[in-house]
C-alpha cells in the first residue's frame, strides 16, 4: 500500500495531515493501463476530488472546495455537479495536447443554475441535453427551466404532494437510451421524513415508463445504473453491489462501507464507500455484518471485477473525509485538475478562439519560492533558464494594492496612511510560470500648472532573482507606459 497525503491549495486552514489517501499496490497501474481517471464528491467535507496518474508512477490528487457537492455526471468534456443550492457545469478549458500544471484536463466552473436548497442527489443529461436531477426534498424528478427553481418531471405514484419534506428519500436515477427509466428510494412513504423508519428493508426501485414499483425489500438503495443490459444498484444498508433479476436483488460483492456512487468502464465497476453515521446508519445489516467480522466501515473507492465479483483495487481515505456520494470515470484522461474559488487562478486564467491556449491575465501575488518547480536559494540552477514574463497589472488603486504589499518597497500600505492618491497608478510585474518575482508601481498625475508628472512609488524583486536586470526592465516598462523618465527609488 502507498500513502499519498496531499495538500489542498484551496484550503490553507486545513493542514495536509487532515486527509491521507492510501491506494492498493496495483491501483496506479490500473488507471495507467486503462488510460482513465476518476472524480468523486464528498459533501460531508465540501470537496470534489480528481484522481489521476503522474508520469513518475505516483497518484495525482487534485481537490477543490464546493458547497455540499453531491450528484456528479461526466459528459464529453464537462462535469455536472449538484451542490447545496446550485447545479454547476465545469467545462474543460484545455485544448487537445495542452497541459496546465501537469494536468491534461482543467475543469473550470463555467455555468451555475440556482435551484435553492433542494437536497439534490443524482444529476444526469438526457438525450436532448437537458439536465435532469433527483429533487430529494420534494420527492420528484426535476429539470431546469428559466424563471423557476425547478420544474417537476415525474413523481412517485404514492407521493400526494410536492413539499420540501423528503417523504421517501428519492435519491438515484438510471438512464436507458438517454431517457430517465429507473429511480431508487428508501421507502414508499408519503409523510415528512417517513423513510427514516423504513431504512432496514423499505427500499424500492421504480420503473418510470410504467409508473410501477419493480423491486422492494431493499435497504437504503442508491446509485441505480443501466449497464450491459442489467440494472445495477447499490444496496447501501447491506454494503452490497448487485443487479436486479426480475424483482430480486442479486448481490455480487460485499463492500466494507455504506456504498453510494457507482460507475462502470469495461469489465469494472467503481464503487464509493462511506463510514457509518451513528443515527442515520445505525442498526443496518451492514453494521451488524461488520461487527461480526471485527471490521470497521471504510471511506474510499473499490474497483470490482464484474465477471468474478472480486475486489481488485482500492483507494482509502482517512482523516476528516468520512463520506462519499458520487463517483464518475473519466476515460482517456490522465491527470485531471479543476479550478475552485479559494484562490485567484479562476480570475487569472482565460482563453478565447485563436488565443493559442490558456493565457495568464495577471500574475498571482503568491511568491514563487513556494513553488517547487522554481529555483530555491541554495539549490543549483536547472539547465533550462526560467522564462521571465513582464506584463502590466491593470486597475490599481490604494485598496487593491494591499494584496501586493509583500512585493512593494517602500511599503505602499504605509504610504497610503500618510499620502492621498494623486492620480493614476500603473503597475508592471515580472513573473515566472504566473508567480510574481518582481513588481514596480508608478503614479502619474497632472500638476497645478497643468504639467504632467510621474513618480516611481515602489520597486521590489525577490532576493534570489536580483542582479539579473529585472528591476531595470521593470522601470523601463513603466517609463514606456508613462512616456517619460522616472526617478529611481531604493530597490529590494
Amino acid at each position: 500500500m502507498h500513502n499519498h497525503p496531499h495538500q489542498n491549495p484551496n484550503t490553507p486552514t486545513h493542514p495536509p495531515s487532515d486527509i491521507a489517501i492510501t491506494v492498493s499496490e496495483g491501483f496506479w497501474q490500473w488507471l495507467n493501463d486503462l488510460n482513465l481517471s476518476l472524480a468523486f464528491t464528498t459533501y460531508q467535507t465540501n470537496r470534489l476530488f480528481l484522481i489521476g496518474c503522474k508520469l513518475n508512477g505516483r497518484l495525482a490528487v487534485n481537490e477543490r472546495l464546493f458547497d455540499k457537492p453531491m450528484g456528479l455526471y461526466a459528459h464529453n468534456d464537462s462535469l455536472y455537479m449538484a451542490c447545496r443550492y446550485q447545479l454547476w457545469q465545469l467545462e474543460n478549458r484545455l485544448a487537445i495536447g495542452e497541459t496546465h500544471q501537469g494536468g491534461d484536463r482543467l475543469y473550470v466552473p463555467s455555468v451555475a443554475y440556482t435551484t435553492g436548497d433542494l437536497n439534490v442527489h443524482d444529476v444526469v443529461l438526457d438525450k436532448q441535453q437537458q439536465l435532469l436531477f433527483i429533487n430529494t426534498d420534494f420527492s420528484c424528478l426535476a429539470k431546469q427551466q428559466a424563471g423557476f427553481s425547478f420544474v417537476p418531471v415525474w413523481q412517485p405514484p404514492f407521493i400526494s404532494k410536492l413539499a420540501a419534506e423528503d417523504r421517501c428519500h428519492l435519491n438515484g436515477l438510471a438512464m436507458c437510451g438517454g431517457e430517465p427509466t429507473y429511480v431508487t428510494a428508501c421507502s414508499q412513504t408519503d409523510t415528512p421524513a417517513g423513510w427514516r423508519n423504513h431504512r432496514l428493508d423499505g427500499g424500492i426501485v421504480l420503473h418510470l415508463p410504467s409508473n410501477q414499483i419493480i423491486a422492494t425489500g431493499l435497504s437504503m438503495p442508491h446509485s441505480p445504473r443501466w449497464y450491459r443490459g442489467k440494472l445495477w444498484l447499490l444496496n447501501s444498508g447491506s454494503g452490497e453491489l448487485g443487479y436486479l433479476d426480475g424483482e430480486r436483488f442479486m448481490p455480487i460483492t460485499f463492500c466494507p462501507g455504506f456504498v453510494r456512487g457507482l460507475a462502470f468502464l469495461g469489465d469494472y465497476a467503481v464503487v464509493g464507500l462511506s463510514k457509518l453515521r451513528s443515527k442515520t446508519f445505525g442498526g443496518l445489516a451492514l453494521e451488524t455484518r461488520l461487527a461480526h467480522a471485527g471490521q470497521e466501515a471504510h471511506c474510499g473507492l473499490m474497483v470490482i471485477d464484474l465477471n468474478t465479483g472480486d475486489s481488485l483495487h482500492s483507494l482509502q481515505i482517512d482523516g476528516v473525509v468520512e463520506e462519499l456520494f458520487d463517483v464518475v470515470v473519466l476515460p482517456k484522461v490522465r491527470q485531471p485538475r479543476a479550478l475552485g474559488f479559494q484562490d485567484d487562478s479562476i480570475e487569472r486564467l482565460v482563453n478565447f478562439p485563436d488565443s493559442d491556449g490558456l493565457l495568464i491575465t495577471k500574475p498571482t501575488v503568491s511568491r514563487p519560492s513556494l513553488n517547487t518547480s522554481l529555483q530555491k536559494p541554495g539549490l543549483p540552477r536547472s539547465e533550462a533558464k526560467p522564462v521571465i514574463q513582464y506584463q502590466q497589472v491593470y486597475h490599481l488603486n490604494s485598496d487593491n494594492l494591499l494584496a501586493y504589499e509583500a512585493l512593494t518597497y517602500p511599503s505602499l500600505k504605509t504610504r497610503w496612511q500618510n499620502h492621498a492618491q494623486r492620480g493614476e497608478l500603473l503597475g508592471v510585474s515580472a513573473s515566472i510560470a504566473g508567480a510574481m518575482i518582481g513588481f514596480a508601481v508608478a503614479e502619474q498625475w497632472q500638476q497645478s500648472n497643468g504639467e504632467p508628472a510621474a513618480e516611481l512609488l515602489s520597486l521590489f524583486v525577490l532576493p534570489v532573482y536580483r542582479h539579473q536586470g529585472i528591476a531595470s526592465t521593470l522601470v523601463r516598462q513603466l517609463q514606456r507606459l508613462v512616456g517619460r523618465p522616472l526617478g529611481i527609488v531604493a530597490c529590494r
